[in-house]
C-alpha cells in the first residue's frame, strides 16, 4: 500500500510539472530585427554586456529569467543581447559593424555606436530604441527585475 502510494504520488507530480508551461525569452540578432520591424514595429531592448562582467551575468541569471521580464520583452519588444567584444561583424541598417582592437581587448564598433553619447562605455547596459532605431532609454549598471518591469512598463506609456 505504502510503494502504491508513493508511486501515485510520483506519477501525479510528473504530471503536474510536465502541464507547467515555460516560456523562454525570445532573443534575436540586429537583421531579424530590422525585417521584424517592417511587418511589426515595436521598441527594441539592447542588453550590451561582456562575458567577463560579474553583474551582467548576474542580470542574465536573475532579471532575464523573471517571468514577467520575459513576457513583457517577448509580447512587446524585440530584444537582443550585445556582447561588447563581440569579435563577428554585424550588419545593422545598411552599415557594417566590427570589432576594433585596442591593447589586450577592444571594443565592437556597434556597442560604441549605441552609448556614444556616454563619456565611456560602462557593462552591463541596458537600451531601448523606439521602432525608428532612437535611443529613448540607456541604464548602465545592474537592474532587477522590479526596475526592469518599471521601465519596460512606463515606456510602453
Amino acid at each position: 500500500m505504502k510503494k502504491c502510494f508513493s508511486i501515485l504520488i510520483l506519477l501525479i507530480s510528473i504530471n503536474l510539472c510536465a502541464q507547467e508551461k515555460t516560456t523562454g525569452l525570445k532573443k534575436y540578432t540586429f537583421p531579424e530585427v530590422e525585417k521584424l520591424q517592417k511587418i511589426a514595429p515595436k521598441p527594441m531592448v539592447i542588453f550590451l554586456y561582456t562575458d567577463w562582467c560579474k553583474i551582467c551575468y548576474g542580470m542574465k541569471k536573475n532579471t532575464f529569467q523573471n517571468s514577467k521580464v520575459i513576457e513583457k520583452l517577448n509580447s512587446d519588444y524585440y530584444f537582443v543581447m550585445l556582447n561588447g567584444e563581440e569579435k563577428s561583424d554585424i550588419t545593422f541598417l545598411g552599415r557594417n559593424f566590427s570589432y576594433k582592437p585596442s591593447g589586450n581587448s577592444g571594443i565592437h564598433e556597434l556597442a560604441n555606436q549605441l552609448t556614444i553619447s556616454e563619456d565611456k562605455i560602462s557593462y552591463p547596459t541596458t537600451i531601448i530604441l523606439n521602432s525608428d532605431y532612437e535611443i529613448d532609454v540607456l541604464f548602465d549598471g545592474y537592474l532587477n527585475s522590479k526596475k526592469m518591469n518599471s521601465i519596460l512598463d512606463k515606456y510602453l506609456k
